[in-house]
């Protein structure tokens, strides 16, 4: 076992895993390196969500201001946890809400990766598989991206892509999930 859950179970499924979005707002976006990347990465891995009812939850860092619109959109039906801490797990109505879904994978997106997405991470590894969608988390700085992906991967994070999640949770093609993915995927 490493990190208290077996590896084996480093394969994600959709009936064990959720997507966890980091506060991806409207004050801290424009100021984040590759945020139109981000923005629509996260889009794509919320709409793939969708599809395959996979459970979604998302925070936003107080006095960050809303999710960004594009986003927003695409999360009516959700309502955000609003947090001061950085780490998700520090918060008690995250860990509440996150403890009700039963889950052992969590798939990551958000910024910033070396500070809320690190923390949220780092927290959640002795308990849960954690897949970091590189491709769907960033910082300020792209240095501190790439040292929060590291740290993260080291103490035992799999750094993923958006194409790598949608298709390890799909597992074969030729079913309407597939199809339906196919267009986000084009």
């Amino acid at each position: 076992m490493a990190n208290g859950v077996s590896s084996s179970s480093k394969i994600i499924n959709v009936d064990d895993s959720v997507l966890l979005i980091v506060d991806i707002q409207e004050r801290l976006m424009p100021v984040i390196s590759e945020r139109e990347i981000i923005e629509a990465s996260a889009v794509k891995l919320v709409k793939f969500a969708k599809v395959v009812g996979l459970p979604i939850i998302y925070t936003q860092q107080i006095k960050l201001g809303d999710t960004v619109p594009e986003l927003k959109a695409e999360l009516t039906d959700i309502t955000p946890i609003e947090k001061s801490e950085f780490g998700c797990f520090s918060n008690e109505s995250f860990k509440t809400e996150f403890s009700k879904l039963g889950v052992k994978n969590i798939i990551v997106c958000g910024v910033e990766t070396h500070i809320c997405v690190a923390q949220t991470v780092l927290s959640a590894l002795s308990d849960y598989n954690v897949h970091i969608v590189s491709d769907a988390v960033s910082s300020r700085t792209l240095a501190n991206r790439d040292i929060g992906l590291r740290r993260m991967q080291q103490a035992g994070a799999v750094i993923s892509s958006v194409e790598m999640v949608m298709f390890e949770l799909l597992k074969k093609a030729g079913t309407e999930d597939f199809k339906k993915a196919l267009q986000l995927i084009k």
